[in-house]
């Protein structure tokens, strides 16, 4: 069994012995030591049959592998590349956007050979965004401010930022959300609505009633979709009730539908939503009081996430190409770590720009008439 590397004078022992291991694979199999180290690291130098053999042997004799540890320093690559998110990790494994574009990025790596790393953004003393060894990273929607974007900088890693206002010298990725939103808000009019509320997310925004949306909306999606919405309400001479939620879990979204229709007058004939979990909550929240979707209340939902199709009504949102997203994310980051590695000159920044699409389904209707 190959030992630890450690470091210092035991670190080269370790060295050493590891040196040995690979020799005795190469005397077993008849081949040179760089041979059997391609077997491991460069599969695609061998050809099927002979790291089969090699395998087989290293196997035998208890070898499992190069010290991933001492291989990354020797290439001067870890393997590996990181995704900071917003807050904890608990988000990437209970939103479905976020684990379709995680496995879209995933599959992107695949090919490459690259893992992926989620990172949170730290708290204390704890970054791992300064401490956890990677090639690149993905800044998925984060507070720019955050600890762990200033470390990921200071770091000079190939960076991708994901929905993110585009800043010069760092490649960017977003959707048309202020289209998008507008679209969502002008089907709200066009079906003859008036009463209109929005149920909006932010994390470091300010939560609840908000009197100055646009102030309040805190960070690059929530401001383009505020701005987008307001776009066709402003237009159509609608000022809309709107309530900020600190995320958009589904809870949330039921707390502040309820939060604007346990009122009988004035009560918004339509809900406008950050996401279609929050959509899924306003449904949810509505039932509750008796009130029917989209007969007493059109719900309107953005993503058009897995959900939108399931929810019964199924909802009316915003599509926006999360895989595309996670695709092209993969692409820009590898192609960096690439020149990187090649000492390439790098390419200038690229600002992609994804369009959405308004999907009609059975939440939204036409207001009832008094």
């Amino acid at each position: 069994m190959l030992p630890f590397v450690g470091e210092g004078a035991e670190s080269e022992q370790n060295r050493e012995m590891a040196r040995v291991t690979l020799q005795t694979i190469a005397d077993r199999v008849g081949v040179s030591r760089m041979t059997v180290s391609n077997a491991f690291s460069r599969p695609d130098q061998l050809s099927p049959e002979l790291r089969r053999r090699i395998l087989s042997a290293a196997d035998d004799l208890g070898y499992v592998g190069p010290d991933p540890a001492a291989r990354a320093l020797a290439r001067g690559r870890t393997g590996a590349v990181g995704v900071l998110l917003t807050d904890s990790l608990r988000g990437a494994f209970s939103d479905e956007v976020a684990t379709t574009f995680l496995g879209a990025i995933a599959d992107g790596l695949e090919p490459s050979g690259l893992a992926l790393t989620l990172l949170s953004s730290g708290r204390g003393d704890i970054i791992p965004a300064r401490d956890v060894p990677m090639d690149g990273a993905f800044i998925y929607s984060c507070d720019t401010s955050s600890p762990g974007v200033e470390w990921l900088r200071r770091r000079k890693l190939p960076l991708v930022f994901i929905d993110h206002t585009p800043a010069d010298g760092d490649p960017s990725i977003n959707i048309d959300d202020r289209a998008g939103a507008r679209a969502a808000a002008e089907h709200i009019i066009q079906l003859g609505h008036r009463r209109i509320g929005i149920l909006t997310a932010s994390f470091t925004g300010p939560h609840g009633l908000v009197s100055d949306p646009v102030a309040a909306a805190v960070g690059h999606v929530t401001r383009h979709r505020m701005l987008g919405w307001l776009d066709a309400l402003e237009a159509g001479g609608t000022r809309p009730v709107v309530v900020q939620l600190p995320n958009s879990e589904e809870h949330l979204g039921y707390d502040g539908a309820r939060s604007l229709l346990d009122h009988d007058e004035q009560r918004p004939t339509a809900l406008l939503c950050f996401s279609d979990s929050i959509a899924a909550g306003a449904v949810r929240a509505a039932a509750s009081l008796g009130l029917d979707v989209p007969g007493d209340l059109s719900i309107v939902g953005f993503d058009d996430s897995p959900l939108a199709a399931h929810n019964r009504p199924p909802l009316t949102t915003v599509r926006q190409d999360v895989e595309a997203k996670g695709r092209l994310a993969t692409s820009l980051l590898t192609a960096q770590i690439e020149q990187l590695r090649t000492g390439t000159a790098p390419t200038p920044a690229e600002h992609v720009l994804l369009p959405t699409e308004l999907v009609v389904r059975d939440s939204s209707a036409p207001p009832k008439r008094a």
